[in-house]
């Protein structure tokens, strides 16, 4: 097993920060930003010492989060960086490392499941807890109301499909160039 060296420490911590900033860019759309892609790749790369595979993107969103509250504080931007729900979120973006931990084997089908399969499952989880919650945006706890927050999520399921799609494809497919021979840590 290859061990966590300088180059591998450095390259995650560019990720880390260079995701951070990207997620708090202004004009992009909500929901296209590369955490799953974050926790997909960490759970490829720490597939046997799965506490960094779900460190890796609660981090990131951590350091986004942050400069979001710094940009809100000086009325720069209208998102606050820290909300109510928050840890939930952390939790379930930390969660799809899951999908990350059988993509070593290089296998198409494998990232095609991965790559889908992670930001379906956030979407379908985190509007499920939104309903539970209190009826998301004030629809009832019923099945209609349950149908309506999942409406009210579907703007931004695609953006987060692509989000993962580029960001993932860039992660693993730089990784993939630069250390072709890597085994999981």
């Amino acid at each position: 097993m290859m061990k966590l060296n300088k180059q591998i420490t450095v390259a995650i911590l560019i990720m880390i920060a260079t995701s951070a900033l990207y997620r708090v860019l202004p004009g992009r759309p909500y929901g296209f930003a590369p955490q799953i892609a974050i926790a997909l790749f960490g759970g490829s790369l720490f597939a046997s010492k799965k506490q960094f595979a779900f460190i890796l993107p609660i981090l990131s969103m951590f350091i986004s989060d942050v400069l979001y509250q710094v940009l809100f504080n000086f009325h720069l931007s209208p998102i606050q960086g820290f909300y109510e729900g928050q840890l939930l979120n952390y939790i379930l973006i930390a969660a799809t490392a899951i999908f990350g931990f059988g993509l070593q084997d290089n296998k198409l089908s494998k990232y095609i499941l991965g790559f889908l399969g992670a930001p379906t499952a956030y979407f379908l989880v985190s509007n499920l807890l939104v309903w539970a919650q209190g009826g998301g945006y004030h629809h009832a706890i019923s099945f209609t109301g349950f149908i309506q927050t999942m409406t009210d999520g579907l703007p931004f399921y695609p953006y987060s499909v692509a989000g993962t799609l580029v960001f993932g494809g860039v992660l693993f497919g730089s990784f993939r160039l630069f250390i072709p021979k890597f085994k999981a840590i």
